[in-house]
């Protein structure tokens, strides 16, 4: 059997509460597969990305283990490459969307044992402004949670962190004005959340009907949620959302290749769960099939 390089990028924060004997578990199979590995911990935020850009260059494959900010870490390591290796994912996080889409374990060794099987599958990457994203940039209501919820919470509580921390919020909810462009269709409007996304879940909170999102077609799912402007409207937007009746009046949802959004607001975004700056222009575009994932 070939041996194989592997270079594996652990963040030791994420899923703090866990116990790490399954990742050993995970590092034997995936040695036993061929791979001969090198770990690197994390030490600081960006150092993933750091690495992963000086040194993954020279492995057959960079699996990254931790939650969805160490995976966007790898992923925007990987795209500064001419050729990128494959990439891996073994999750360790506390909501994990991206591979619940991708229906990755979250059991160490299950996950190894899907990589050792050696099963590529291609993959779009997002671009905000140029920086990367893998499945998910969004702004407005509960945007700022899923960055602002502290990590022992995360570690603790899951999905119900975020929960939390966007009730803190409910009472500062306010709609922001932005005009949008959207492969030549022009949305100009007051919206309490958007998302350009290509992924099945948002924050572990919102959902997309599987059927509806291809995960390497070179289209992300935008999901724009206007201010209502009676108790009527904002009742019939929260029965929407939880019967994922996306196409319902009042909702915006679109399947598009890129984006141009213009504001005057103070508009901050989070990708893949991480803060991104506002600013009054903004560009998303998808490269598709930039990455191939081993699943």
């Amino acid at each position: 059997m070939k041996t194989r390089k592997l270079l594996m990028i652990l963040n030791p924060r994420a899923g703090k509460s866990k116990s790490r004997g399954p990742l050993f578990d995970a590092a034997a199979a995936l040695s036993q597969a061929g791979y001969l590995l090198s770990i690197h911990i994390t030490s600081a935020p960006g150092d993933a990305a750091e690495t992963v850009r000086r040194e993954g260059g020279r492995y057959d494959l960079v699996v990254a283990v931790g939650g969805d900010g160490t995976l966007n870490e790898v992923v925007s390591g990987l795209v500064q490459l001419r050729r990128p290796p494959m990439l891996g994912y073994l999750p360790q996080g506390s909501t994990n969307d991206f591979a619940a889409s991708l229906h990755i374990s979250g059991r160490p060794a299950e996950a190894a044992a899907a990589i050792a099987r050696n099963v590529p599958r291609l993959l779009d990457v997002g671009f905000w402004n140029g920086r990367s994203f893998l499945y998910v940039a969004s702004f407005g209501a509960f945007t700022r949670t899923s960055y602002a919820a502290p990590q022992n919470a995360k570690n603790a509580l899951g999905h119900f962190a975020y929960i939390l921390e966007g009730m803190k919020d409910l009472s500062t909810l306010r709609p922001y004005r932005v005009r949008l462009f959207a492969d030549g269709e022009v949305l100009d409007g007051e919206y309490l959340f958007g998302a350009v996304c290509n992924s099945t879940s948002i924050g572990g909170l919102m959902k997309l009907d599987p059927e509806r999102v291809v995960l390497d077609d070179g289209l992300f799912e935008m999901l724009l949620i206007p201010s209502p402007k009676t108790a009527a409207d904002l009742q019939s937007l929260v029965h929407a959302l939880l019967n994922q009746q996306y196409d319902s009046q009042g909702l915006v949802f679109r399947h598009v290749s890129s984006i141009h959004l213009e504001t005057e607001e103070d508009l901050p975004w989070s990708l893949d769960g991480e803060y991104a700056p506002s600013a009054p222009a903004v560009d998303i575009e998808n490269r598709r099939q930039g990455l191939a994932i081993l699943l």
